[in-house]
């Protein structure tokens, strides 16, 4: 196999390999991209977005192979260039089309906000009851999470009315319905229905 084939070969290589990385990810396929597996960086083994994302992952080595492959398969076919500096050129080439990808995906990582379980867990929630919960009946509950108003069905945990503007606190949730009771009844303290604003 002579330069011009070996760069050939790189470049579908590297090509096929990011085609089957962009359709993994369309159609959410089990794939070794950022996030799916861990990587291996001077000898420990990092989870991408955890510790760091390493340079060597799928996605910059596919688009190493193809950058390397495509500049090498052009200056051997249409230049008269000394071989090694040819060569030279084309991993040039391939590290800055890997450096890219990398910094695409570090940015990507960067930016993204782990899930909390805790930020979605109900039980203990204090809130308000916006409009009134009747006896047996479903109203709704008004609590702040992470800096916002939001609104959930609410019912009474023991059956019993609870009119608006009493500040509750969610016993249970289920199928999406929030089951509350009084905060004074459960605190001892008197409730103020003049209070509009759940507690943070």
């Amino acid at each position: 196999m002579n330069w011009e084939g070996f760069y050939l070969v790189a470049f579908l290589v590297g090509f096929l390999l990011s085609a089957v990385s962009f359709i993994a990810g369309a159609v959410h396929l089990p794939h070794f991209g950022p996030g799916h597996a861990p990587t291996v960086r001077g000898g420990m083994r990092m989870k991408a977005g955890r510790a760091g994302l390493s340079p060597f992952n799928f996605g910059t080595i596919a688009a190493f192979l193809a950058w390397f492959g495509g500049t090498g398969y052009l200056l051997e076919r249409f230049s008269n260039i000394w071989v090694y500096l040819g060569l030279f050129i084309a991993a040039m080439s391939g590290l800055g089309g890997a450096s890219i990808i990398f910094f695409f995906l570090a940015k990507l990582i960067a930016q993204e906000d782990p899930l909390d379980p805790a930020d979605f867990e109900m039980i203990g929630v204090l809130g308000r009851v916006a409009s009134p919960i009747k006896r047996g009946g479903t109203g709704e509950l008004i609590y702040s999470r992470a800096g916002s108003r939001r609104a959930s069905p609410a019912r009474s945990e023991d059956g019993v009315e609870i009119s608006r503007n009493i500040e509750v606190i969610v016993t249970r949730f289920e199928k999406g319905v929030a089951y509350v009771r009084r905060w004074d009844d459960l605190s001892g303290e008197p409730n103020d229905p003049r209070l509009d604003q759940p507690r943070a």
